[in-house]
């Protein structure tokens, strides 16, 4: 099977299975990602991560649970393929950036080179510009709703509202989230509908004044 025929055949799965992660295990376990790009998908099951908000395991666990519960958000997405395939490459990032300091696992700044390692991972895939960009963008954002709602030095609320679509972050950091194993549905939609309140004071307060 060629690259882009793959890319067809995963974007298939994402956009269509009810729980698009059984497929991609299963091409996990037939060595379907053991070449360029698709190691980069391999990389994360060797990737730990800590156990207090991970319970689910690596990075691989986490990316299938999140891409499950991004298939029953799918249908309120502006565009189910960039947020499908965001979810799925959203922690792309960890591999490379995961280090464990005074016995913790952190993965600083992992949604950063996640969006330039996206950049390169799509780019094989497709010479589809638009989408690259808008994916990549997903991936760079996807941390902002935590940032953004504890105040945190590494929220970027402008910068996000110029470069991206804040529905769409929000959607995916709620399915980020939910997607651990020790999840919390109303806190977490809580959440995700307080960092959509923050996105749209923050617009309003900056609209040109007549």
């Amino acid at each position: 099977m060629t690259i882009s025929e793959r890319y067809i055949q995963i974007t298939k799965h994402l956009c269509q299975d009810k729980n698009p992660s059984t497929f991609l295990n299963m091409l996990m376990a037939e060595g379907a990602f053991s070449c360029y790009p698709f190691y980069m998908l391999t990389d994360m099951q060797k990737t730990p991560q800590s156990p207090i908000y991970h319970p689910e395991g690596n990075v691989w666990n986490h990316t299938c649970l999140v891409v499950d519960e991004a298939a029953k958000m799918r249908e309120q997405s502006a565009n189910p393929i960039v947020f499908m395939w965001a979810a799925l490459l959203h922690d792309i990032g960890k591999p490379s950036t995961t280090k464990k300091r005074r016995g913790k696992y952190t993965s600083y700044d992992h949604e950063k080179v996640g969006m330039q390692l996206t950049v390169e991972f799509l780019s094989v895939l497709t010479e589809d510009i638009e989408f690259i960009q808008q994916v990549s963008q997903l991936v760079r954002f996807h941390m902002q709703p935590l940032f953004v709602l504890k105040d945190l030095p590494f929220a970027e609320l402008d910068y996000m509202v110029k470069q991206t679509n804040v529905d769409e972050i929000a959607l995916l950091g709620f399915c980020d989230r939910m997607g651990r194993g020790n999840s919390n549905y109303a806190k977490e939609k809580s959440n995700k509908q307080a960092f959509l309140n923050k996105c749209n004071a923050h617009e309003y307060r900056h609209q040109p004044t007549m």
